[in-house]
């Protein structure tokens, strides 16, 4: 069976949160939560799917813990590696940046040789740009504005786990 870590950064314990929800939907004796801010350069490297939980801060930028370990993230080979990429942002306050630091790290990951999945549609969301967005219709990965519409967030978290699944049952990633 395939290791899978979920990896997260949290400063307002939103994305915290929404790790958590895809931990117990994915089941909690089949994958491991990692806070980023404590994690090694290893700790990624030994898991063949990785789920990374990426807040969007401010102007477009990376939760702290994120940023801190960034020098160390671009050293790592990913290629195969299953990555999902879920993110929360501020589609209002924050509209023209809304979850960029999905974006950021989706271009790190790919550029590395890492397989993407997980993309998650636009419908439902009122932003005026984001570096998440792959096409007219789809993000790279979950979306989640726990600031604007929190009460979509554990639904749109337990679809995207079945999402996730299947791809990776469908690709026969698990065995």
């Amino acid at each position: 069976m395939k290791k899978i870590g979920i990896f997260f950064g949290s400063d307002t314990g939103n994305t915290e949160k929404i790790a958590k929800l895809i931990h117990k939907f994915i089941g909690i004796n089949l994958c491991k939560l990692y806070d980023i801010e404590y994690i090694t350069k290893k700790d990624l490297e030994v898991c063949d799917v990785l789920i990374l939980g990426i807040p969007t801060w401010y102007y477009g930028e990376l939760q702290c813990d994120w940023d801190n370990f960034l020098p160390i993230f671009k050293t790592i080979d990913f290629n195969n590696k299953i990555i999902a990429l879920f993110g929360c942002g501020d589609q209002s306050d924050y509209t023209e940046y809304f979850c960029d630091a999905i974006g950021i790290i989706y271009n790190i990951v790919k550029s590395k040789g890492a397989k993407i999945i997980g993309q998650w549609p636009i419908k439902g969301y009122t932003f005026e740009s984001s570096k998440a967005v792959k096409n007219s219709e789809f993000f790279y990965g979950l979306v989640i504005d726990e600031d604007r519409q929190p009460e979509k967030s554990e639904k749109r978290t337990k679809i995207w786990v079945n999402q996730i699944k299947n791809e990776l049952f469908m690709s026969n990633n698990i065995s």
